[in-house]
């Protein structure tokens, strides 16, 4: 009773026509020191698809027909017995083929696909890390405030400390409103000074703020505008006695020699409203 299912399975098999061996269509890889074996059957056409155009072909016998169009190479055995080698170049490589002799047609490789090259992938671009506040903290410079005399001036600007990393300059300044009517604040506007002369060596006055009177002596022939990166401020409207905190953070070219700035905000009742770091 066995073998009676058995062998009905395998009429049922037969008469529908499916293959106990299905043919293969196969994906090669790119690799000049391979060789591909080819298998192949008599009166059917085998496809070899490559990525490019394909420039040239070579083949050891005639036993085997080859031609190609454009990235298509065709092959097709016309002896039974035969076997030879195959050679296919392109403009950027060559492949090895080995063509089998012609087998059964289950067994054939009808078309061989070229792998696709890997994709590469997107370089990320590192955006630079800003300074936590804490480390603004940590390394931050106190300005000291170099002056013979103490500032009369209504509205008065001081410069407290400043940052320096990654290319940019935080400044951060206090202005204080003495006067006896509402002073606006709006972003200082910053200039570099060049062509300084001061009567005495500006290396000693690193990392402070000028007073009016050492402002007084020093004489610059140029002054530079330096674009202001970013600017925040703590209150933008100065009543009678108030002080309010501000950030600019710059970006300024490195220097060996001392560097003046000059910060110009908004002159109140024809005073001008100034200060000068020396860093």
């Amino acid at each position: 009773m066995k073998r009676f299912w058995i062998i009905l399975i395998i009429s049922i098999i037969s008469t529908i026509g499916i293959p106990l061996a299905a043919q293969k269509i196969e994906r090669e890889s790119s690799d000049r020191s391979q060789i591909i074996h080819l298998k192949t059957a008599l009166n059917h056409l085998t496809v070899i698809e490559l990525r490019e155009p394909v420039t040239q072909v070579a083949t050891g016998s005639q036993s085997f027909k080859v031609e190609w169009r454009e990235n298509k190479v065709f092959v097709q055995p016309t002896e039974a017995d035969a076997s030879t080698n195959l050679f296919i170049w392109t403009s950027s490589e060559r492949l090895n083929y080995e063509l089998e002799p012609a087998g059964n047609v289950a067994g054939m490789d009808f078309a061989v696909d070229q792998s696709p090259l890997a994709q590469p992938k997107p370089a990320s671009i590192s955006q630079p890390s800003q300074p936590s506040p804490m480390e603004i903290l940590l390394a931050g410079k106190a300005v000291r405030f170099e002056s013979a005399k103490p500032s009369r001036k209504l509205v008065e600007v001081r410069i407290r400390d400043l940052y320096e990393g990654d290319g940019r300059l935080l400044v951060r300044y206090a202005v204080r409103n003495r006067g006896r009517h509402v002073y606006d604040i709006r972003t200082p506007q910053i200039y570099l000074l060049t062509g300084v002369r001061y009567p005495q060596s500006l290396y000693t006055l690193a990392d402070s703020q000028l007073g009016d009177p050492e402002a007084a002596r020093l004489s610059a022939k140029q002054q530079i505008p330096v674009p202001v990166l970013e600017s925040h401020l703590e209150s933008e409207h100065l009543a009678p006695g108030e002080e309010s905190l501000g950030i600019v953070a710059l970006r300024l070219p490195s220097s060996t020699e001392p560097t003046i700035l000059r910060f110009q905000f908004p002159n109140d009742e024809k005073q001008q409203v100034a200060a000068l770091l020396v860093r």
